[in-house]
């Protein structure tokens, strides 16, 4: 792995037409399975004829999950071998940064996501997650609270406030996006993957495939819809989810979820308190070998129909709702990396339903996650052994 200290000079290393000509989907792996509203997928394409400029602002990292962006124009950047990075505004990378806790890193597992806490101007509070190694060969999400010492290049205070219940053989589908909202903060969780586990997704009393909802020290808020149960149940906000890589607030404050689909199937959900949002049941996917999920079928009484699905996938990582001056008509659309075929997925929403699509960097690479800068700017983190922390904006 290459470290990069001191600051580094921007580099581009793309400029492709935003949107020229469209892209082909290309057929469902389900097309027996109808779309419950217009627009529920393949929206309408956007075509709005810019162009992107693709620069890297640090590279030689080594399997870039998350990033975040600070408030005196560095970044933090996490690598999931267990390393987490303090990125210079310029792209200098510091040391790995002291601290950090113990991940397991192997399948999909290791040092995942990291978030400003709300009040980070006056504490200096982040929120990590992670693949946490339990005894015996077995693995659990987890998330904890530190204190970022940018002077030290450590954290500090560490306290681990959540792990997942029980712990699983199985070191796949983690989820593990982190969200804090005021005193609040969510965490997402995956089922695990294997057939066994994925049921789970549909128990409150065991922390797979859902939303977690927690007070920033760990407690259990009282108004959660299974508080009263106690023990895992009472941290759950909603279930029924395979492996929410992404999660962002919206303008409004809701929290909306980005989840891998199966072979098709990868949904954009609006997360509501209680609700069940169908995993295994129901999928507009199916499985690797072609097999029907479940009975086959998308749609069930008491389960939420997603407010968008993609089949083929996009392989969601993280997104956002773009809050920036740099690209004024996107305002409020969803920007979401794609791992597979790679690029940006922009969303039009309006009144809570997509409303069209656009590809960005097509094929480009494989997009982790992305966050707004500052001045407007995307950045974007990409899934590789050599991989980069890229500023990407219109020519």
């Amino acid at each position: 792995m290459r470290t990069l200290t001191g600051a580094s000079v921007f580099v581009a290393i793309l400029a492709l037409p935003a949107f020229a000509e469209g892209w082909e989907e290309g057929d469902r792996n389900t097309p027996q399975l109808e779309p419950a509203f217009a627009d529920q997928t393949r929206a309408p394409q956007l075509e709005d004829g810019l162009t992107l400029s693709v620069e890297v602002l640090a590279e030689g990292l080594e399997h870039p999950w998350g990033v975040a962006v600070l408030p005196d124009g560095g970044y933090l950047v996490t690598e999931r071998p267990g390393r987490l990075r303090h990125v210079g505004a310029e792209g200098g990378i510091s040391a790995p940064l002291a601290g950090v806790p113990e991940v397991l890193a192997d399948g999909q597992g290791g040092l995942l996501d990291v978030s400003l806490a709300t009040d980070f101007a006056e504490t200096g509070h982040i929120w990590l997650t992670y693949a946490k190694p339990v005894e015996g060969g077995m693995s659990a999400t987890a998330a904890a609270i530190a204190r970022f010492d940018a002077e030290a290049g450590a954290l500090k205070d560490l306290r681990e406030v959540f792990v997942q219940d029980p712990p699983s053989p199985s070191p796949m589908h983690f989820g593990s996006r982190v969200v804090p909202s005021g005193n609040h903060v969510y965490v997402t969780t995956g089922e695990h993957f294997t057939e066994e586990e994925r049921q789970f997704a549909q128990d409150p009393a065991r922390t797979y495939g859902k939303v977690v909802r927690l007070m920033a020290d760990g407690s259990v808020p009282a108004d959660n819809p299974f508080a009263g149960q106690g023990g895992a149940a009472g941290q759950v906000w909603s279930l029924g989810h395979r492996n929410v890589q992404g999660a962002a607030l919206a303008p409004d404050g809701g929290l909306w979820t980005l989840e891998h689909g199966p072979q098709g199937g990868d949904e954009l959900n609006r997360i509501e308190r209680g609700a069940n949002y169908g995993w295994p049941v129901v999928s507009y996917g199916e499985n690797y070998n072609g097999s029907a999920v479940g009975e086959g079928v998308a749609h069930r009484d008491g389960m939420e129909e997603p407010v968008y699905f993609w089949d083929p996938v996009i392989a969601p990582g993280g997104f956002v709702f773009y809050d920036g001056a740099m690209l004024p008509d996107w305002q409020g659309d969803v920007i979401a990396a794609s791992l597979s075929p790679g690029g940006l997925v922009r969303l039009m929403l309006e009144g809570g339903r997509v409303t069209g699509e656009a590809r960005y960097l097509l094929g480009s690479a494989r997009f982790r996650d992305v966050a707004v800068d500052s001045d407007g700017a995307i950045l974007a983190v990409t899934d590789a052994e050599d991989g980069q922390l890229l500023r990407i904006t219109p020519e």
